[in-house]
């Protein structure tokens, strides 16, 4: 989807770093598996995150193996295959579809559009599986065109529909016992991903003239500020969130995530802002 719901390696232990890669190839199998190629192309971090997320809590059982494949053919390598990636890779194939779709329709991409035009069957076929939320992430992309549309420079309209929508995408199965949790967690995530999401594009998005929010705060004095207890207050609600779930299974990388990982690409930014500003003097 966007790439910042991501682990931070520098604190992660090697055996870890394999078991989270271990999952993310699993997780991309299954998009093969169910989707061939174009669908193992759509492979997000910010969905491997409820992969294993979904499988620490309800532990289904797990099948390991150790392949070549397409994406690396030298070498073999690990991977765990879960009950629950089979729904996370539809959602996976979901949000890239959409993804490709608004690409096209904001910048006529034609890679979005070719890459969409590959994936239009595996959505048809993850629509007729789960049509509430395909309604649900079309309602959501909805509003968001129609918020760019109306110029609106409010930055909680965008970032609420985001997280309900990812909010509601993250309840799995149906009726879970944890759904307030889960749903919370998917909501605090993606209000924190439309937040960093439109800080990382903002310079980019007033060189080009496209809508982004953050526009009307950019000249503030207290603009970084307002954008770091933005993005701090949705990761806490997901962080609560979770630390209510009775998961044990990879807790130590679900917290890495949620605790560090992803601040990695704001560091990043506010590494190279800091580097460009001294520069400048």
């Amino acid at each position: 989807m966007f790439g910042y719901v991501i682990t931070n390696p520098e604190s992660l232990p090697k055996d870890r770093q394999d078991r989270f890669r271990a999952l993310y190839c699993g997780l991309c199998k299954t998009l093969r598996t169910r989707h061939g190629l174009a669908g193992s192309a759509t492979l997000s971090y910010d969905l491997t995150f409820l992969a294993l997320l979904l499988n620490a809590l309800y532990e289904p059982g797990e099948a390991a193996g150790r392949e070549r494949c397409p994406a690396h053919p030298a070498k073999r390598h690990d991977y765990a295959l879960s009950p629950v990636m089979d729904y996370v890779a539809d959602m996976n194939v979901a949000l890239a579809y959409h993804k490709c779709r608004d690409d096209w329709a904001d910048d006529r991409n034609l890679i979005s559009a070719g890459e969409g035009a590959l994936l239009k069957k595996a959505y048809s076929a993850v629509r007729a599986r789960y049509p509430e939320r395909c309604d649900c992430i079309e309602a959501w992309l909805d509003e968001i065109r129609r918020l760019e549309r109306g110029g609106v420079m409010q930055i909680d309209p965008p970032v609420n529909a985001t997280g309900q929508m990812l909010g509601r995408l993250f309840v799995w199965p149906e009726r879970s016992d944890w759904a307030d949790e889960l749903m919370k967690i998917g909501d605090g995530l993606g209000r924190f991903i439309y937040l960093m999401d439109a800080y990382d594009d903002l310079p980019a998005d007033v060189r080009k003239r496209r809508y982004n929010p953050m526009k009307p705060l950019k000249d503030r004095a207290d603009y970084e500020e307002i954008c770091r207890m933005s993005m701090m207050m949705p990761v806490a609600d997901a962080t609560e969130a979770f630390e209510r779930l009775p998961v044990v299974l990879d807790a130590d990388i679900l917290r890495n995530v949620l605790y560090s990982g992803l601040w990695s690409r704001y560091a990043y930014l506010q590494k190279v802002r800091n580097a460009n500003h001294k520069g400048d003097k």
